[in-house]
């Protein structure tokens, strides 16, 4: 519509363009109009020395010879004599004979203007429309022939490349990845050698861990040109569009040779073939076999290499992981404290951060973030600082911000009733007094009952130590922590509300993976019950399909049942041996409404163990039971 419209627009811009081109070519009238009978009297009165007659149109009379004159016009009839009207007007013969009378025939120039204007100015005029459509309608031809063609994107040449410098942590895949850009930089060294580099880069990794920046960085360091393209991009509603992009990208590729190609998201187009409605045909599936064909079709002197990201391996083709096309394949952790740290000095360069602002503590506190995690709490602290007029981040507002990430925004409209504070106070204490009790359960670092998201009150528990491996009696640990609260309720009210259900919903996950995927349960035995079911319609599902027998299933409730009880059984013997520590805690929490870490490890220190003791982890990523225990009073 808006292309329609500045045709238009043009249109009329043109008539009106040549509209004043052929008024420029009439000359300017300057005669006075009058009737014959007016120039007739003229005659009479001696004022007219020279008539002109233009056949079929007017009669000119000037008072002079040489026309510098009054000049007076009148219009003649086609039959009409100006000779006769004079004399049938009252002019005598001495006074005709006094004017110089000539007929003058139009030119054929000036026939030919009057003849042939009208149509020029309207073929001139239709042919200016005919170019405007045609112009149009060509853009869209070209359009069309470029539909097949990749919209690979190459990085503004003016910007300073990305080095490895630039990427903080990840030392691992910045290892695996220097082999990539020696290769890309001294390809005949491994050549000789009769080495053949991997042609296809698997980057994998959570998201926000880096893998784009990682991609930019190789080419950065080798300094070879680098084609962008997300996979979804590959695909389209027509039957071959896939395909013939992916022919062009390659195409550009080798032409730009040594470069680097850069498909993120491949699993858009990688996922595993026949699961599909379109079978053999599906447009997607065309596109991932002519991936396949365009990376085998590489020689071993063509330097260019094809990095792909992905956070969901486990539904890739098996035969893009094949020898040969993506072979190596890079896992980018979720970074650990120390490069938590150096995420956080690249993020906070053009921040002012406050004296008492420690980019180590801040780290400590932001386990389990990845680096996409880490720049948007900065940024988070900086809009915090800006909303209250600050000139500085300090490290107030950095907890405020970190406390908005991980939970959410502080709801000070969700205002308590003093019994619902209360309850909700015992609750938090509950948690926090287990959590803290038990050796295996990950320390408290934060209680509060102010609302934030969807949690009336929340127990912030962090790992002591940023461990992958988790034993048996940490979860069992965990569970009696996370059932903490709910018997907190049920001792000091003798009822429970709904604010335990989410607590208890996190327990029970727990305790059936522990049952029927760690093989941790005595009763079973080790054995991995069910696996991950795969829908014909909708690929790869995140459903559990049961390949055992119910009786099986009624043996893993019953465990699960067993231990949610044993859970619950441990924290109200804690609770009731320590009841005078949930007293205080609790009194707190209504006075003061929030206890930082030091705060109470000062009520618990007589009971708190001795590996807990005066080293309350901060370095640890925030438990399941700590997003997820986020007590509701109501839901």
């Amino acid at each position: 519509m808006k292309k329609i419209i500045q045709n238009i627009v043009l249109v009329i811009a043109g008539v009106v363009f040549l509209g004043i081109i052929a008024n420029s070519f009439v000359p300017k009238d300057t005669a006075k109009h009058i009737t014959l009978s007016e120039i007739a009297q003229l005659v009479i009165d001696g004022k007219i020395a020279k008539i002109d007659v233009e056949e079929g149109s007017r009669a000119v009379a000037y008072e002079t010879l040489d026309g510098k004159g009054q000049v007076y016009t009148a219009t003649l009839s086609p039959d009409e004599k100006v000779t006769e009207f004079l004399k049938n007007n009252g002019v005598d013969g001495e006074k005709m004979r006094r004017v110089q009378i000539d007929y003058k025939e139009p030119s054929g120039a000036k026939k030919a203007l009057y003849i042939l204007g009208p149509y020029v100015f309207f073929f001139i005029l239709a042919g200016f429309a005919i170019f405007l459509f045609t112009r149009q309608i060509q853009g869209q031809n070209n359009r069309a022939l470029s539909f097949g063609q990749a919209g690979a994107k190459l990085p503004d040449e003016t910007k300073v490349p990305v080095k490895f410098t630039d990427v903080a942590g990840a030392r691992e895949a910045k290892e695996e990845l220097t082999e990539v850009v020696d290769f890309l930089r001294m390809p005949q060294k491994y050549l000789e050698l009769g080495a053949k580099i991997p042609r296809g880069v698997l980057l994998l990794g959570s998201p926000g861990v880096g893998k784009t920046l990682l991609a930019r960085a190789v080419a950065g360091e080798a300094n070879v040109p680098f084609f962008h393209i997300s996979g979804s991009e590959f695909v389209e509603m027509f039957v071959g569009v896939g395909a013939s992009r992916v022919r062009d990208l390659f195409k550009r590729a080798k032409k730009n040779a040594p470069c680097l190609i850069f498909i993120d998201e491949i699993d858009a187009v990688g996922r595993q073939r026949g699961t599909g409605l379109g079978g053999g045909h599906d447009e997607r599936e065309q596109t991932l076999n002519q991936i396949l064909v365009e990376m085998d079709g590489f020689d071993n002197d063509t330097n260019v290499i094809v990095v792909a990201a992905t956070n969901r391996p486990d539904v890739l083709d098996p035969a893009l992981l094949r020898p040969g096309r993506f072979d190596r394949q890079v896992v980018i952790d979720l970074p650990d404290i120390r490069d938590r740290e150096e995420i956080l000095h690249v993020h906070a360069k053009n921040k002012p951060l406050a004296k008492d602002v420690k980019l180590r503590t801040i780290a400590e506190r932001t386990p389990g973030f990845s680096g996409a995690d880490l720049a948007n709490l900065l940024n988070e602290a900086a809009l915090l600082a800006a909303r209250v007029n600050k000139k500085q981040i300090d490290m107030d507002v950095v907890k405020e911000a970190v406390d908005k990430v991980m939970v959410g925004p502080q709801r000070k409209s969700h205002i308590l009733s003093t019994e619902e504070k209360k309850v909700t106070a015992y609750h938090e204490g509950g948690h926090a007094l287990v959590g803290t009790v038990l050796p295996e359960a990950d320390p408290v670092h934060k209680v509060t009952i102010l609302s934030r998201g969807r949690a009336a009150g929340y127990t912030m528990k962090l790992p002591q130590d940023e461990r992958r491996l988790q034993n048996r009696q940490h979860f069992y640990d965990e569970i009696a922590a996370l059932c903490g609260g709910y018997a907190a309720e049920k001792l000091m009210f003798g009822d429970v509300t709904t604010g335990a259900s989410n607590d208890l919903k996190v327990a029970t996950g727990m305790a059936r993976r522990l049952v029927s995927r760690f093989g941790m349960s005595d009763a079973l035995g080790p054995v991995s019950w069910g696996e991950d079911s795969e829908m014909v319609f909708l690929g790869r599902d995140i459903s559990e399909h049961k390949n055992y027998s119910p009786e099986i299933a009624r043996r893993i409730d019953e465990e699960v049942k067993r231990i949610m009880e044993e859970g619950v059984e441990r924290a109200t013997a804690v609770i009731t041996e320590h009841k005078q520590y949930l007293d205080e805690i609790a009194e707190r929490l209504i006075t003061v409404e929030t206890l930082e870490q030091e705060e109470f490890n000062n009520i618990v220190a007589d009971i708190m163990p001795a590996k807990k003791k005066g080293k309350a982890s901060k370095n640890s990523e925030p438990s399941e039971s700590e997003h997820q225990s986020n007590s509701e009073v109501a839901e």
